[in-house]
């Protein structure tokens, strides 16, 4: 078996390779989240804010431990609550809505499951790394639901985590970034084993997800519609399962992506085995469809269904062991599919483009990558000009 065939038959294997490029057993980010969403506040907690009027109530068990009219400080307060040095995960539920400030923060420690049943609208200005959910440093963190409006400067913003979950995530913004998972405080140590079920959203003038320097991570659904940016952007980041991205409208009028890859993502030790898997990715208008750059690669995307982007509907720009519609694909007017390479980075190599129909584009790949692949391409009213 070729290195090629070898890597592609990889994307069956259920270990996870390491940065080291050694095999570890796979971790709960790896299941694909198949599991139906609790009802909203359902079940067993510790303690809870409670909205009554313009009043809330933060109470742990039949103690009350805050009272006051700011949702934020009386969440806080709930959180604070919790069992002090837990080593199991302790839950807080939020009975209600209410505004917080840009510049403001819910800091989540280690061993805590947020529920919040309701809806919280993010005001006014701030700056550095405030969000609404926020947390740095911890493990074993959840969110099971959080809808969010307004202007956050994230909406959910993780670093140098461990074992996190987000479940039912809804933001319909005005500005900001979604959800931002990274390493970026202590770039020695990726974030791991990170789980997002189903993300929705909108209005962002950023992504509505971002990764970078995270090692081992499993999406449901993102949904985005009309954000800045990308729908889903992974940077530096390995051992990724995404079953679908979503977007209309991402990144238009730029060169951002429904779903982007960059900053070697994918790169393990110095190479490129299968490790991204992602099932589909929808595009409509907005910037490219997708987009591979900058040593980015070990990617197999099963279905894509781009239309109408108002650049590349597909550009793989210095990239190694991509699969583009291992299955199926369409892609329809709009930019072309681009397969390019900037100087100062290796040129392309292993990529396959195949299984797509074509319509009213064209395929072009300039300067010849190493081993490039197209196979089964049926083009409608489109060009071609490959080596």
């Amino acid at each position: 078996m070729g290195r090629r065939a070898a890597l592609l038959a990889a994307t069956g294997a259920v270990a996870l390779l390491t940065t080291a490029g050694t095999l570890t057993a796979p971790t709960q980010a790896t299941a694909a989240p198949s599991r139906a969403a609790a009802a909203c506040g359902e079940g067993s907690y510790q303690a809870e804010a409670v909205q009554s009027g313009s009043n809330w109530t933060a109470r742990r068990g039949s103690s009350v431990v805050h009272t006051g009219t700011d949702m934020r400080a009386a969440v806080q307060a709930a959180v604070n609550s919790l069992t002090a040095g837990r080593t199991s995960k302790e839950r807080v539920v939020v009975r209600g809505s209410g505004s917080m400030s840009a510049g403001s923060r819910i800091s989540l420690p280690s061993y805590t499951a947020l529920d919040v049943c309701g809806t919280i609208n993010v005001t006014g200005t701030g700056s550095g790394d405030q969000a609404p959910v926020y947390s740095r440093g911890t493990r074993d963190v959840e969110v099971q639901h959080l809808n969010v409006t307004g202007s956050p400067l994230y909406g959910v913003f993780l670093r140098n985590v461990q074992n996190v979950i987000l479940g039912q995530i809804d933001m319909r913004l005005s500005a900001g970034l979604g959800i931002r998972i990274d390493n970026r405080g202590d770039t020695t140590q990726w974030t791991r084993n990170v789980r997002i079920d189903n993300v929705y959203v909108s209005g962002a003038s950023s992504h509505a997800v971002e990764t970078y320097g995270v090692d081992g991570i499993t999406i449901g659904t993102v949904t985005a519609r009309n954000v800045g940016e990308s729908g889903l952007l992974l940077n530096q980041t390995i051992n990724a399962t995404v079953t679908k991205v979503d977007a209309d409208g991402a990144g238009t009028g730029t060169g951002y992506a429904a779903f982007r890859m960059a900053n070697r993502n994918g790169r393990v030790g110095s190479s490129y085995p299968t490790n991204i898997r992602v099932g589909e990715v929808i595009a409509r208008g907005g910037g490219r469809g997708v987009f591979c750059v900058s040593e980015s690669g070990g990617a197999v995307i099963d279905r894509v269904n781009i239309s109408n982007t108002g650049n590349n509907s597909i550009l793989i720009e210095n990239c190694y062991n991509v699969n583009i519609a291992a299955q199926s694909g369409s892609v329809t007017g709009g930019g072309e599919i681009r397969l390019a390479a900037r100087s100062e980075f290796p040129n392309n190599s292993d990529i396959t483009i195949q299984n797509l129909t074509v319509t009213n584009s064209a395929i072009r790949e300039s300067p010849c990558g190493t081993n490039t692949t197209f196979r089964n391409n049926t083009l409608v009213n489109s060009s071609q000009s490959i080596c």
